[in-house]
C-alpha cells in the first residue's frame, strides 16, 4: 500500500494562495526552459540564478517570493545541522545586499541530491537493462528498517532535484482558492472524509495538517502530477500525455518526494521508486526493463489502487495515539485538556504531538517525545506552555515558549498570544494582537488576515538552549526578527505589524531548573533594548539605596515590607500573573501523570 508523505504538505505547502502562474502549464514550460539551459546550471541541479531568472522573468514572481520558495524547498530536504550552520555563517558574513546575492548564487536546490543511495537500484550502463526486479540488498546481519536503521529519504534516491522542485511548486496548489469556495464559504459536499479533531469535530480547517486533504489532493491531481514529470518527447503538441506516454524511472524517483509505502504489513517504510521496481508490481504499473520506464496509464491506475490513508498521519494520531497528561493540574482545569502523541513507528519519521483545549494551565515538557516531532497546539486559552524541544491554532490569551524548532512555526487564528521561539521559519495568518519574540535566520512571513502584530527580539534563555540550537542547525546570525515579509496582497499594508517599542520590552524568565551552560540570551539584545533594561536596573538600584538610607526602624521596615507585598499581590491579581505562579506549584504526589 502507498500513502502521501506528510512533510511536503505540512512543512512545504505555504499556507497562502499560490501565485497565478504556479500551474501545470507554466511549470512544464519552466521545466523545458531549464532543460534547454543545462550548461548554465539549470539542469539537473537547479541553481539560484537560473531559478531567479525563471521565477521573476517567466512566472512573474518577485525576487523575495522566488527566494522564499527556493529556500523553503532546500530546507525541506533536511540538510544536516552542520551544513545549516555553514550557510548561516556565510550569510551573516555578507556586508551588503550585493554580497548576499553573490553568496546565494552558489546555492542550488537540494544539496547532495542526485547520488543513488547505497542499496537502491542504480542506473545501469548505457544500453543495458537494469535489474529492475531485484530488491535492494541488505548486508547480512544488519538491522532492517524499523529495527534501528535510518529510513531512506528522498535525498538518497536517484531523483534529480529539478523534478522534485517542480512537485514542491505544484503542492502549493493545496491552498488555491476556488471560486465556488469563495462564493459559498466552503467546498461543495463531497464523499471526502475529513480528519477528526481531539474534540470529535471536523478538523478540516488547516489543510497543512489534514492528511485526508493531502490524499484527496494527490488523487484529484494525479494525472497532472505525472504529466509534469514526463520528458518533453512524451507530451503531445498540446503539452498533454497520450495513451503511449512513458514515465521514466527518474520521474518515479522524483515522485518519492510525495509518496511512500510498505509491502503488505511488513512495517518497513520504503520510498515509491523502490516499491515500484518490485517484480510482482510490474504487471500492474507497466514497468519495462528494456525502456526503464513505466506506462503512464498503468502507473496511474496502479497508484490509484494502492493509495490509502497515511498510517503515520494526524488522523491515526488522534484515533490511536498515546494519550499524555503533561499539564500541571490546578483546580480541576485539566478535565478538558487532550494531548495525543503518535508512536515512533519508523526511525526518522517525525512523530506527531497534538494538544487541544488546554485551559488556564501551565504545561512544561522537555523530553525525547518532542525531539523532531511535529507539534500542533489547538484551542488553548489563558495558558502558559513551555515546549523545550509547531502549529499554534485558534488559541487565545496564552504564552508559548518553544525550544529551537528545526523547520517552521505557523501561528493561525490566534488572539493575544505571545510566542517566544528560536526557529528556522515563522509564519502567521489571521492573528490579532499577537507578539512574537523570535530569533530566526529567515524573514517572518505575514500571510493574510493579521492585525496588530508585534515583533520583538528573542529575550530569554535556559541552560541547554545553545546546545539544542546546534543540534538543529540554528545560529545567532543572521537574525531577521525585525524584517518580516508581507506575502499576501491583503497583507500589503505595513500597518498590520510593528516592532515592539523598547519601552514595552521586558526579559522573560523560564521558571525551571535545568543543567547546561547557557547563561544569557544567545546573540544578546539590540542596543536600544539593552539600554532600556539597563536604565530600569539603575532605577531599581536607586530605589534600593533610598530604602537603605531612609533610616527606618525595625517596625517601620516590617510595615513597609507588608505594604510592598500587598501592592505586589494586587498587581499579580490584576495582571493575571497569579494564575501563572499558582500553576507552577507541583501536583500532589498522588496525582497521575502519563509518561512521555
Amino acid at each position: 500500500r502507498l500513502w502521501v508523505r506528510t512533510e511536503p504538505f505540512l512543512v512545504g505547502a505555504l499556507p497562502a494562495p499560490p501565485p497565478a502562474r504556479l500551474t501545470p502549464h507554466y511549470l512544464r514550460k519552466a521545466a523545458a526552459y531549464a532543460r534547454a539551459r543545462a550548461d548554465q546550471g539549470c539542469f539537473p541541479r537547479l541553481r539560484w540564478p537560473c531559478w531567479r531568472h525563471i521565477a521573476c522573468g517567466k512566472l512573474q514572481l518577485s525576487r523575495e517570493i522566488a527566494w522564499l520558495y527556493f529556500e523553503l524547498f532546500r530546507g525541506l530536504l533536511g540538510p544536516a545541522p552542520p551544513l545549516r550552520l555553514r550557510w548561516a555563517e556565510a550569510e551573516a558574513a555578507c556586508a551588503s545586499a550585493e554580497e548576499l546575492e553573490r553568496e546565494r548564487s552558489k546555492a542550488r536546490a537540494g544539496p547532495g541530491l542526485g547520488r543513488p543511495r547505497a542499496g537502491a537500484a542504480p542506473s545501469p550502463p548505457k544500453g543495458e537493462p537494469g535489474r529492475a526486479g531485484a530488491a535492494p540488498t541488505q548486508p547480512k546481519g544488519e538491522p532492517g528498517l524499523g529495527q534501528g536503521q535510518p529510513r531512506p529519504s528522498i535525498r538518497e534516491s536517484p531523483a534529480r532535484p529539478e523534478r522534485s522542485f517542480l512537485l514542491f511548486l505544484y503542492v502549493q496548489q493545496l491552498h488555491k482558492v476556488s471560486l465556488r469556495r469563495s462564493l459559498l464559504g466552503d467546498e461543495w459536499p463531497s464523499p471526502r472524509t475529513k480528519s477528526p479533531s481531539l474534540t470529535g469535530k471536523s478538523a478540516g480547517g488547516n489543510k497543512n495538517w489534514n492528511d485526508q486533504e493531502h490524499l484527496a489532493f494527490v488523487q484529484s491531481h494525479l494525472l497532472d502530477i505525472l504529466e509534469l514529470l514526463l520528458e518533453p518527447e512524451q507530451l503531445s503538441a498540446s503539452s498533454h500525455s497520450s495513451c503511449s506516454s512513458l514515465v521514466s524511472f527518474e520521474a518515479v524517483c522524483a515522485l518519492s518526494f510525495l509518496l511512500e509505502g510498505t509491502v503488505s504489513n511488513s512495517g518497513t517504510v520504503r520510498p515509491l521508486h523502490e516499491l515500484a521496481l518490485r517484480q510482482p508490481c510490474h504487471g500492474h504499473n507497466g514497468y519495462s526493463k528494456v525502456a526503464r520506464a513505466f506506462s503512464l496509464a498503468k502507473l496511474e491506475s496502479w497508484l490509484r489502487s494502492c493509495l490509502t490513508a497515511n498510517p503515520l498521519g494526524m488522523t491515526v494520531c488522534l484515533k490511536a495515539g498515546k494519550k499524555l497528561a503533561w499539564a500541571q493540574q490546578v483546580e480541576g482545569t485539566t478535565r478538558r485538556a487532550k494531548i495525543a502523541c503518535s508512536a515512533r513507528v519508523v526511525p526518522e519519521v517525525s512523530p506527531m504531538v497534538i494538544m487541544s483545549q488546554v485551559y488556564r494551565q501551565t504545561l512544561a515538557k522537555s523530553s525525547d517525545t518532542l525531539v523532531g516531532a511535529h507539534v500542533r497546539i489547538h484551542r488553548c486559552n489563558e495558558s502558559f506552555i513551555y515546549l523545550l524541544s509547531v502549529t499554534i491554532e485558534k488559541c487565545r490569551n496564552s504564552t508559548f515558549v518553544l525550544g529551537p524548532v528545526e523547520k517552521s512555526v505557523h501561528v493561525q487564528s490566534c488572539d493575544n498570544v505571545k510566542v517566544i521561539v528560536v526557529c528556522h521559519r515563522l509564519s502567521l495568518s489571521s492573528t490579532t494582537g499577537c507578539t512574537f519574540h523570535t530569533l530566526t535566520p529567515t524573514q517572518p512571513l505575514i500571510l493574510s488576515g493579521n492585525q496588530a502584530v508585534s515583533f520583538a527580539p528573542f529575550h530569554t534563555h535556559y541552560p541547554m538552549l545553545e546546545d539544542h540550537m546546534a543540534q538543529v542547525g540554528l545560529a545567532t546570525l543572521p537574525n531577521y526578527w525585525d524584517s518580516p515579509m508581507l506575502v499576501c496582497r491583503d497583507s500589503g499594508d505595513t500597518n498590520v505589524f510593528r516592532l515592539l517599542p523598547p519601552s514595552d520590552f521586558y526579559t522573560f524568565v523560564i521558571p525551571f531548573e535545568m543543567e547546561g551552560d547557557t547563561t544569557e540570551t544567545p546573540g544578546g539584545l539590540p542596543q536600544e533594548y539593552q539600554e532600556v533594561l539597563s536604565q530600569r536596573e539603575q532605577k531599581v538600584q536607586v530605589w534600593q539605596r533610598m530604602v537603605k538610607e531612609a533610616g527606618l526602624t525595625r517596625d517601620q521596615r516590617k510595615q513597609f515590607q507588608v505594604v510592598v507585598e500587598n501592592k505586589f499581590y494586587e498587581w499579580l491579581v490584576q495582571t493575571g500573573n497569579r494564575q501563572q505562579l499558582d500553576s507552577l506549584v507541583p501536583p500532589a504526589l498522588g496525582s497521575k501523570q502519563a509518561a512521555g
